[in-house]
């Protein structure tokens, strides 16, 4: 699975800032600690202090940021894990297929009972995966890029909808039930991050 977008998005906003000038880009992490993070089962905690704010000027939380990142990774490693196992099992199925992605779409394979549910758990309610935290984290990284700058709340939203038209090409059909309503949830937590900003 690629974080390219993930990635892409943090480098792109380091390099040209809030201000629109060219600024040097800093790695969050070197690739030694992400695999360290990873190999640990970094886990995200959501902070309580909320985005830095410095002399009136919203500035961006790179060690959210790196959280963020880091926790994705080793997510999506563990959720790459169990779609591998998922695979093997099914090599004639996957050889008949177009792409990954059609092969998953169709919904043509067995899982065995123990993989079947870590995946229900990922994508419960509370689960990692689900819409609930899903949506959450979705707004604490367009938070922590823009150091909760009300004035890119639109720009961030407009990259929510770019990252999930880019996925719902990449998958090749419309999105599961599941991703629908992740979008749905995180574009309300746009507009309630808008609303806080107008009554303040």
């Amino acid at each position: 699975m690629n974080l390219n977008g993930i990635n892409d998005s943090t480098k792109t906003y380091n390099t040209y800032g809030s201000s629109g000038t060219t600024t040097s880009a800093k790695p969050t992490e070197s690739k030694e600690a992400k695999e360290t993070a990873a190999e640990s089962g970094v886990v995200y905690e959501k902070s309580s202090e909320g985005t830095a704010k410095a002399s009136g000027k919203y500035v961006q939380d790179t060690n959210l940021v790196a959280k963020l990142q880091a926790d994705t990774e080793a997510r999506v490693a563990n959720l790459r894990s169990i779609v591998e196992k998922l695979i093997s099992g099914q090599g004639n199925a996957l050889g008949q297929a177009d792409d990954i992605w059609s092969f998953l779409r169709k919904g043509d394979f067995t899982v065995d009972a123990a993989t079947k549910a870590q995946a229900e758990a990922d994508i419960a309610e509370d689960g990692y995966w689900g819409v609930n935290q899903t949506s959450d984290r979705i707004l604490d990284f367009a938070k922590a890029l823009t150091g909760g700058d009300p004035s890119k709340i639109e720009e961030m939203r407009e990259a929510f909808k770019k990252g999930f038209e880019s996925a719902t090409k990449t998958w090749g059909d419309t999105l599961p039930d599941i991703s629908q309503k992740t979008y749905e949830a995180t574009m309300k937590k746009f507009d309630e991050w808008a609303a806080e900003n107008q009554s303040n």
